[in-house]
């Protein structure tokens, strides 16, 4: 366990760089599509607004590009999201601000949360930042502090899970960077 937590420890200072996730995608408008949507805007006198979006979901906000056989939206009253993504394969994908480089994650089913700006990857999850990767069972990215949290599923305590150890790979950087 705490080798784990020291691997993790590690990768993320290696991972941690000045950049952040594109900062403008804030501010800019979400654009949804899918095959079909409901609303149910009954529950906006208890301050929050769910939709459903099923079939071939894209969700859009600036350079933020999520992908999903189903979403449950829920919105409240200060307009803040959290998108529930599920699928045979949800992805994610993100411009970093400054680079030309994009952080990209792959699950069977992922939380957004716009308040905090952070993802949550959940079974056969993976992330990817230009060429280095990591692999679990559960993954928590913080896109404004490229901070990411990796467990396997033996320490979520799904010992039937496919990836019951975490897997890292962290390519070679020339010395000149």
């Amino acid at each position: 366990m705490m080798k784990i937590i020291f691997v993790v420890s590690l990768l993320s200072l290696l991972f941690v760089h000045s950049a952040n996730a594109e900062k403008g995608d804030r501010k800019k408008p979400i654009y949804l599509e899918a095959d079909r949507a409901t609303v149910e805007d009954v529950n906006r006198k208890e301050g929050s607004r769910v939709s459903v979006f099923t079939g071939n979901v894209i969700l859009t906000q600036g350079t933020l590009r999520i992908t999903a056989d189903k979403m449950i939206m829920k919105e409240d009253v200060q307009g803040f999201r959290h998108a529930t993504a599920i699928g045979e394969l949800v992805t994610f994908r993100q411009k970093r601000d400054g680079l030309d480089e994009y952080v990209e994650g792959w699950s069977e089913r992922a939380e957004y949360d716009s308040k905090t700006d952070k993802i949550e990857l959940f079974r056969q999850a993976r992330l990817k930042r230009g060429t280095d990767e990591v692999q679990g069972d559960y993954i928590a990215y913080d896109m404004n502090s490229e901070f990411f949290q990796v467990k396997g599923s033996k320490e979520r305590g799904v010992e039937s899970g496919p990836d019951k150890r975490v897997r890292i790979t962290i390519q070679p950087k020339n010395k000149s960077e």
